[in-house]
């Protein structure tokens, strides 16, 4: 009985002992640490470049395209510009003001391509 129970310790301890040589201690190259770190740096800023908003300049809502106007008398009937603004790639951002269910103004904020295709910008642009 103390031969079995003796060799069950020693397996278990074999075992715990393969177990602890197979991990490894990865050693890291300081310089290829820092390059990495400044390649995710680089990435993180155009990233948040990207994600600026175009500046909008505000138009009068006469100078709206044919084609968004279109759009906009199709899509949200009995809806009224309130404002027009327009960005350097000409996207139209339009504040329009909607009548509710219960028959208070509402205002609503879309985006729009000069050829008159609704954009969907992300909510941060919306409160600028």
């Amino acid at each position: 009985m103390k031969k079995v129970l003796l060799t069950a310790v020693f397996a278990l301890g074999t075992l715990t002992a393969i177990q602890a040589q197979e991990k490894g201690v990865e050693v890291q190259d300081p310089t290829n640490a820092v390059q990495e770190e400044t390649a995710q740096e680089d990435a993180k800023l155009v990233a948040k470049a990207e994600a600026q908003p175009a500046a909008f300049k505000e138009i009068k809502v006469t100078e709206l395209p044919a084609p968004v106007a279109k759009a906009l008398a199709a899509d949200f009937n009995g809806a009224t510009v309130q404002k027009a603004y327009v960005n350097e790639k000409n996207e139209y951002k339009l504040v329009l003001q909607t009548a509710a269910k219960d028959k208070k103004a509402a205002t609503k904020t879309v985006f729009a391509s000069k050829e008159g295709e609704w954009i969907k910008k992300p909510k941060a642009m919306l409160q600028q």
